[in-house]
């Protein structure tokens, strides 16, 4: 049974908790418990202050139903999300939060596990733009892109010469943002590169990464020694994180088949009703399949399929909330000739089939 909940804030379907809960690893009397509800599940999301601009969250529950809940995100806050149990267990995300409206969809009878660090202003700007210039460069500026874009659209024209960072801080007094959903500002087209980046924003948790977080989990201080640790490991886990980020690419993938690589995404990322087969993408950019297959792991996390399957769905949900559309023509404009394997696709990428998705996605909107 899915249950369906449209909120003002995330949070708004936890229960207030106690800090001396003995599931926790550990507490102070600052820390901020919230229950899942019995109705919904069990577990609890402990949120840990560490300074005005920095936080540390352990969620831990598992739901009886799946829960899809829409509501806004938070203005300005940047995740560094660590899943140790889930559908993606074992791998670490990039998560900047401009409060855009969206729909999160949790899973049922499966434990959600992860360790988050969360910045706020000041220091939001600061780690943004740490994570940006770790990108390669055609990945940099699809980012820039977006941002403007979202500037652009609340805010009207913009200085090009304006930094990243600058821009964001603008952002953050900007009050529309929870009324509109992240499709509802960007095109297809720009919707779509998102899922360039996306291999970016997801990556393996390393052992130096697992080893802090044990360290978090079971902090062996109290009261102000508390927070001092925590901070230096929430920062440290960070750090980690980042430097994983360029290693892979420049270690081992070399700059001519670097740019083949880009080259071979724009292919199928413009071509998803008619895509190359494998051969002739591999002849176009002059790569072999071996050297294709790593490139697009090494940048993307994925196989080239797999981006183009991606890149495929990312357009379908954003044709589902902003067009009307039948189920069938999305499909089919996605380069699907079947409802049924679209269905299952979408379902296994976003956890609703597209007409469910559809119609809840569309009275929300309207």
């Amino acid at each position: 049974m899915t249950k369906y909940l449209v909120l003002k804030e995330w949070n708004d379907w936890l229960l207030p908790g106690q800090t001396n809960d003995t599931r926790l690893f550990h507490s102070h009397a600052s820390d901020c418990i919230r229950l899942c509800p019995p109705q919904f599940g069990e577990g609890y999301t402990q949120e840990i202050p560490l300074r005005e601009d920095l936080m540390l969250i352990i969620i831990d529950y598992t739901l009886d139903h799946e829960l899809i809940i829409d509501a806004p995100g938070t203005c300005n806050h940047l995740e560094f999300e660590f899943q140790l149990s889930g559908r993606e267990s074992g791998y670490t995300f990039f998560a900047p939060d401009f409060g855009l409206r969206g729909f999160a969809i949790k899973s049922d009878r499966r434990r959600f596990f992860k360790v988050e660090v969360v910045f706020k202003p000041p220091s939001f700007s600061t780690y943004f733009h740490k994570f940006i210039e770790r990108l390669s460069p055609p990945l940099q500026q699809v980012s820039e892109d977006i941002i403007h874009h979202i500037y652009q659209h609340h805010i009207g024209k913009y200085d090009k010469c304006n930094t990243i960072a600058n821009i964001v801080n603008v952002l953050h007094d900007t009050k529309l943002f929870k009324q509109l959903y992240f499709e509802q500002i960007l095109s297809t087209s720009s919707y779509t590169k998102l899922v360039s980046i996306a291999g970016a924003t997801r990556s393996p948790i390393t052992p130096a990464m697992n080893q802090v977080i044990e360290q978090i989990l079971n902090c062996p201080y109290s009261a102000c020694n508390r927070r001092r640790y925590l901070e230096c490991k929430a920062l440290e886990l960070v750090a980690l994180r980042l430097d994983a980020l360029v290693k892979p690419r420049s270690q081992e993938l070399k700059a001519d088949d670097l740019v083949a690589i880009y080259q071979a995404e724009e292919i199928l990322r413009t071509h998803l009703q008619n895509p190359p087969s494998i051969e002739n993408l591999t002849r176009w950019v002059g790569l072999n399949r071996l050297k294709l297959n790593q490139g697009f792991h090494q940048v993307y996390s994925t196989t080239p399929f797999g981006y183009l399957r991606n890149c495929r769905l990312a357009k379908a949900r954003h044709l589902l909330m902003t067009s009307e559309s039948s189920v069938e023509k999305v499909a089919s404009s996605v380069g699907y000739n079947s409802r049924s394997r679209f269905a299952t696709a979408f379902r296994r990428q976003f956890g609703l089939n597209p007409k469910t998705f559809q119609i809840q996605a569309w009275n929300q909107v309207s």
